[in-house]
């Protein structure tokens, strides 16, 4: 009789986290386990060798889109190395952000993001193409090579574009509520938004509060919205401050409350649960973390 394992077993055996793997197994369908009499999941050794194997691609880097579509392919037995396939943007893609501040052209940057939105699954879209090119972006304007107003006009073609994708998004009746948006002070919207794009892609119910919201409005929120989570972004240095005083502020009021924390500049709050610096990744891990079953 063949061997099987229960979640739990299965976690231990490869290493991953338990609601990570519910979430693989939903999401990619990179297993499909059987159910015992009782209804619990029970994972065979074939099965243990697929999740061993999309687990040791995305340690090695690959989006898990692209771990689990290679480990269905059934060649992944060989050395580990990098994807096969082609970054969903060329480097020089990278600058097209910083390029469409030159003319501030309506129908250029709607034609450029309608080409870039569409070209694969919007996580992998986001933490391969969207965030760098933000960055480019950001890291132009800081040495004086693009305009203010250049800067404004694209980033708001950005938001809005990822406004109305998450717009776009069916809610999710009964599903766990999150809050997610930035500290007092803070106004870089385009990270949290993005983010909030893909936890409800994920199956969360997402309440964006947006930018600029102080340590009192947080608990406000928090009190009477009831969420399981609350996102909030830190996306440069000068936030951590207000970052700090809102997490302070929610442990408070709110000390059960779960609260992470996101952004190129989350380890230095030294407070809350760090989401890490994958987009994708973070939002599949926490929707599987809020909406595991105990099967």
């Amino acid at each position: 009789m063949p061997c099987v394992y229960t979640v739990k077993h299965a976690s231990a055996l490869t290493g991953i986290p338990a609601d990570t793997l519910r979430m693989w197994e939903r999401r990619y369908g990179v297993v499909a386990p059987i159910r015992s009499e009782g209804g619990y999941r029970l994972y065979d050794d074939a099965a243990i060798a697929r999740l061993t194997a999309m687990h040791a691609l995305v340690g090695a880097g690959w989006s898990a889109r692209r771990a689990a579509e290679q480990v269905a392919s059934g060649t992944t037995l060989g050395p580990l190395g990098d994807e096969p396939e082609e970054p969903a943007a060329k480097s020089d893609d990278l600058d097209l952000l910083v390029r469409l501040t030159e003319d501030l052209d309506a129908a250029t940057l709607t034609r450029s993001l309608d080409e870039v939105f569409a070209r694969t699954d919007f996580e992998t879209f986001a933490d391969e193409w969207l965030m760098p090119a933000l960055l480019r972006l950001g890291q132009a304007w800081h040495r004086g090579e693009v305009s203010v107003a250049g800067e404004h006009f694209v980033s708001a073609g950005v938001h809005r574009r990822l406004a109305a994708a998450l717009d776009a998004v069916p809610p999710h009746a009964g599903a766990p509520r999150v809050l997610v948006g930035l500290a007092r002070g803070s106004r870089h919207e385009l990270g949290v938004l993005a983010f909030s794009v893909a936890l409800a892609r994920a199956g969360i119910d997402v309440v964006y509060v947006g930018g600029d919201l102080p340590p009192d409005s947080w608990v406000v929120a928090a009190t009477t919205q009831r969420p399981a989570a609350v996102v909030i972004g830190v996306p440069a240095a000068e936030d951590v401050p207000a970052v700090r005083d809102t997490v302070a502020a929610l442990a408070s009021a709110r000390p059960e409350l779960l609260v992470l924390l996101g952004g190129g500049h989350q380890e230095r709050v030294n407070a809350g649960e760090l989401l890490g610096h994958s987009l994708g990744a973070a939002a599949t891990s926490l929707a599987g973390r809020l909406t595991a079953d105990p099967a």
